[in-house]
Order: C-alpha cells, then structure tokens, then sequence
C-alpha cells in the first residue's frame, strides 16, 4: 500500500478491502469512501508486547486502525514527510516519527543498548530520544516526518556516516550505531551538545536525515 505524495508535507494512500493501515492519532487530514478509524490498542502487527515495551519506555505513540475502502490523507503539525518502501528489511525509526504505515508490517520496540552497547544508551539520553526505538520489519510502505525535508545517506563497511544525533531521523538495513565525541573535553567547554558528540553508523544500508536539528 503505497503512500502518494501530494506535496511536501501530505501523503495519500489508497485503502481496500481486506486491508489496513495504521496511522499516528490526529494524522487524518480528509479522506474519500468508506472508511473506518478506530482506536488501535495492540500496538499493530507487533501485538501486545510491543505495545508493553513501548510503554516501559514512556515511548508509545497512540496509533488509529483505517480501513475500508477509498482514500486517506495524512499529515501532521506541518511536518514534512517522507516516505520508505520496504523490501523485507526493517526500519529503525522513532515512534513520534510515525505518520501512517502499512498494516502488514511487523512492529516492535528495539533496546538502543542492543545495537550500540553502553554507547546506544548514552545516545538516547544526550539526544533525548529515549533508550528503545521502533521497528517496522516485512514488505510494505511507511511514512515518517521531520523537519525541513529529508536526504537518504548510503552507508557502506567502507563508508560509515557521521550524523548530528539531533538531525537523525531512522535508519534501515545492518546498521551498527555508536555515539562518540566529536571534540576534545577541553573543546567542549563552554559549547552546547550539538556539534559536541557524532552518531557514527556502519555496516550496509541508509540512514534518513532531516535538515534542521529540532525534536518534533
């Protein structure tokens, strides 16, 4: 289920019979036939336990179930959108980052420590994302915001990137992360977090990046 893009900052996506979407609650802008929008408890494909692991982390995003049949627009605070089709590999993305995504994807919650070790925790404390992170895994599309539009940043073993942690917005692929310092102690002094620390992604895949350093 493919996401139309109208223009930057709204999405279309069309809706059968048979099949759903999820989207993040208040996200429905207009929409065409008949639809259906009901509150989503299970925490999607993931089940109750992704639901669970969302909430010990103070992280889960009220989600609404769509279907039916005909048409649905979304968008949200003005963000911009951007959308990813999967292939059968999984995204990495932060929960408040969700704008709608398809029905057939498998949601979970990932512990950061799990891919970055003690250094994954660090980062969801200086970035303020938090220490899990979602995962939409399977074949399907996913729409996520940012701020000022995004770019998508190849990642190969022999060309990690480097990414302001505020301007990160997901990833996807084997992607390992870590956090490390961008400056000497003594040049820290005095200079607010931003340019002071570099999430550091390697391995095979892409990471999505916003342009601008703002938390939605």
């Amino acid at each position: 289920m493919p996401f139309t893009r109208i223009n930057s900052k709204m999405v279309e996506a069309q809706v059968l019979p048979g099949q759903r979407l999820f989207s993040q609650r208040g996200a429905m802008l207009a929409y065409r036939g008949n639809v259906s929008f009901t509150p989503n408890m299970q925490g999607g494909q993931g089940g109750i336990g992704s639901m669970i692991g969302r909430r010990l982390a103070n992280e889960a995003t009220p989600l609404m179930t769509v279907e039916g049949h005909g048409s649905v627009m979304f968008g949200h605070g003005g963000h911009h959108v951007h959308c990813v089709d999967l292939g059968g590999d999984t995204l990495y993305v932060e929960a408040d980052r969700l704008l709608a995504f398809d029905g057939s994807l498998r949601q979970g919650t990932m512990f950061m420590g799990s891919q970055g070790g003690v250094m994954g925790v660090i980062r969801g404390q200086v970035t303020g994302q938090g220490l899990f992170t979602t995962t939409l895994q399977g074949h399907g599309a996913v729409a996520v915001m940012a701020h000022g539009g995004v770019i998508e940043l190849p990642i190969t073993p022999q060309r990690p990137v480097h990414v302001d942690p505020q301007a990160y917005v997901a990833h996807r692929g084997d992607v390992r992360n870590k956090l490390s310092t961008a400056l000497g102690w003594r040049d820290m002094v005095g200079r607010g977090s931003g340019e002071a620390f570099q999430l550091e992604l390697s391995g095979q895949g892409t990471v999505y990046v916003q342009a601008s350093e703002e938390k939605l």
